[in-house]
């Protein structure tokens, strides 16, 4: 049985598409299938012979080995919603700014051909987020999260009135533009642009990081993996938004209940080489380390 990829492009990025050709054509020469969405097929403007397109979903990685995503963050989100219904793992190559669930660079595009081929890599698990949305009791919505949700007020003229609550006992009532809630993954994306933490990843925890808020205790928060949270907007707030990775929008009117837990399906991510944490934050941000000398 040959081995099936599902490639998942930034259609908007002219270089994800010439890259799209040269992937294809390096799977299909080492007897690979390749399937693609149709959105992403009909962005190449002539699909490749032998391009397996489907309905982008959930479903889009079923029966795939691996997902490989040609863009930036966003698009390897994207690239996270399509393989998780075949719980599949994923390997981003960075056509973005920072890139940093991406796994490769442009230049190694090459490498990255090869050791798909030859299935030179390793699967890293990442805590994902389940989070569900409460009105008078009643669950009315539900979503999931690689990097973090947020609540935010959807009236710029007023703030949202927030009670944060952690394992059934309440903590803080904030009165602010949002809450965000982040796994370590997501600690380098809305919640540290937001003052949180950086957390290394496989130290599983949650990340309680308060926009902007008016009140005594205001700070990041860094809580069990086993713990619950819970947002509940108070029925004098206005009405807010519930963003899941910035791409899935849920709208929530006041008195209703936000409750966000670790996930029992965590994001499978492909590693050519696992290098130190460090080495990536360092390369991600481009942070000075002129002058280190190392251990003596």
């Amino acid at each position: 049985m040959s081995q099936h990829v599902l490639l998942v492009i930034n259609a908007r990025h002219e270089a994800a598409v010439a890259m799209a050709h040269q992937v294809i054509e390096g799977l299909h020469r080492a007897g690979m299938s390749v399937t693609m969405t149709d959105d992403d097929a009909l962005s190449l403007h002539e699909i490749p012979h032998g391009v397996h397109v489907v309905p982008s979903g959930e479903q889009a990685g079923d029966g795939c080995q691996l997902v490989v995503v040609l863009g930036g963050d966003g698009t390897i989100l994207r690239g996270a919603e399509l393989a998780r219904g075949g719980d599949v793992a994923l390997l981003g190559i960075n056509l973005g700014h920072v890139g940093f669930l991406a796994e490769a660079e442009p230049e190694d595009l090459t490498d990255v051909v090869r050791a798909i081929v030859e299935q030179d890599w390793e699967v890293e698990s990442r805590l994902a987020l389940d989070v569900t949305v409460f009105q008078d009791g009643k669950m009315v919505a539900k979503t999931w999260a690689l990097n973090e949700i947020s609540l935010e007020k959807s009236v710029r003229e007023r703030m949202v009135e927030v009670l944060v609550e952690v394992d059934a006992r309440p903590l803080s009532r904030w009165g602010c533009d949002g809450v965000v809630c982040a796994t370590p993954t997501g600690s380098t994306a809305y919640a540290f642009s937001a003052g949180g933490p950086v957390v290394w990843p496989e130290v599983e925890a949650l990340v309680v990081v308060p926009l902007s808020a008016h009140a005594l205790f205001a700070r990041p928060l860094v809580v069990s993996p086993r713990s619950t949270v819970a947002l509940e907007l108070h029925g004098q707030s206005p009405a807010a938004v519930l963003w899941a990775d910035g791409r899935r929008s849920i709208s929530v009117p006041p008195k209703a209940r936000i409750e966000v837990q670790r996930h029992n399906q965590p994001v499978r991510l492909a590693r050519l080489r696992l290098a130190p944490f460090t080495d990536r934050l360092v390369a991600k941000f481009s942070l000075p380390v002129q002058g280190w000398r190392g251990a003596r």
